[in-house]
């Protein structure tokens, strides 16, 4: 990247983080001017916010490009993979134990609008943070990528990794199970907007993106230099203990249809400020996902 983008971008977010970039754009519509002609300029300001806060990568404006990710900048396909991973598993300095992802979850996915509890997954369900446990409507840790594709269990290390591990009603967990991931399947009532079948499991669709991002995260992760499996995923379903966990096809549209949200922006940077001071890039810079797969 040369000098004038790099200094552009830092142009854009510090405008986006004063509020100045829409009022900027905005002024140069004439007083005069019609619905339609102010159009174009509200797509404007839109599209270069979007593209501000997709360099940003977070709620804030905060922009870890020069810094975090400076690696990976102008890299793409295996070399993005491999600058990625080095990355995150070098900058992942903070490692729990299968016990500490309970309190660890109560902060990452509190509900905004109730610190008492957290948002379950699949279920949206604001529940309780204290209402965690083993039983039918209690909330557990499931693991988005199933720890039985590359049966890394809960030692510390994936099995532990709160990047992909959520609350989530015990009874959905269960149905969820250690399917794949695909599109179709009967309603899940008690979890309504879910879909499954035999071989896979289809989350709502206000958390197909959040899933996709964890699975692609873990694969970049966890390449089998470090005692656990080489995850990847693949295409199939119904992969079993393999280290895989499908379909890629459909995850990498997920991502498209539901990008990053305030909440799992928020998440990210928990995690990175207080937990396992990693960051998923797939949530900083979603458009990496058609880079590398």
């Amino acid at each position: 990247m040369d000098n004038k983008r790099v200094t552009r971008r830092a142009r854009i977010a510090l405008a986006l983080a004063g509020g100045t970039a829409l009022t900027a754009v905005v002024a140069q519509i004439p007083a005069n001017a019609t619905a339609g002609q102010a159009a174009p300029h509200r797509a404007a300001a839109a599209s270069a916010a979007q593209h501000a806060s997709r360099s940003a990568g977070t709620a804030d404006g905060t922009s870890y490009d020069d810094t975090y990710y400076k690696d990976a900048e102008g890299k793409t396909g295996q070399a993005l993979k491999d600058a990625l991973h080095q990355i995150i598993s070098s900058t992942q300095t903070g490692k729990l134990t299968y016990d500490q992802v309970w309190d660890a979850l109560k902060e990452t996915d509190q509900d905004p609008d109730n610190s008492d509890n957290v948002i379950l997954l699949y279920t949206g369900r604001s529940q309780s943070k204290n209402a965690n446990g083993g039983n039918p409507d209690d909330w557990n840790r499931e693991h988005v990528w199933a720890k039985s594709h590359g049966d890394f269990g809960t030692d510390t290390g994936p099995g532990t990794d709160i990047h992909h591990l959520r609350p989530e009603d015990v009874s959905v967990n269960s149905i969820r199970g250690n399917k794949d991931f695909d599109n179709g399947g009967t309603k899940v009532d008690e979890a309504p907007g879910n879909n499954t079948d035999d071989d896979s499991f289809e989350p709502r669709d206000a958390v197909k993106g959040d899933v996709a991002r964890m699975i692609l995260y873990m694969a970049v992760r966890y390449d089998g230099g470090d005692g656990f499996a080489d995850l990847e995923p693949n295409d199939k379903v119904d992969n079993g203990t393999q280290p895989h966990i499908g379909r890629l096809s459909v995850l990498k549209k997920w991502s498209e249809q539901d990008p990053p949200d305030t909440f799992e922006k928020h998440r990210n940077q928990v995690i990175f400020d207080k937990y396992q001071h990693n960051r998923n890039p797939f949530i900083d810079h979603p458009e990496w996902v058609g880079e590398i797969w």
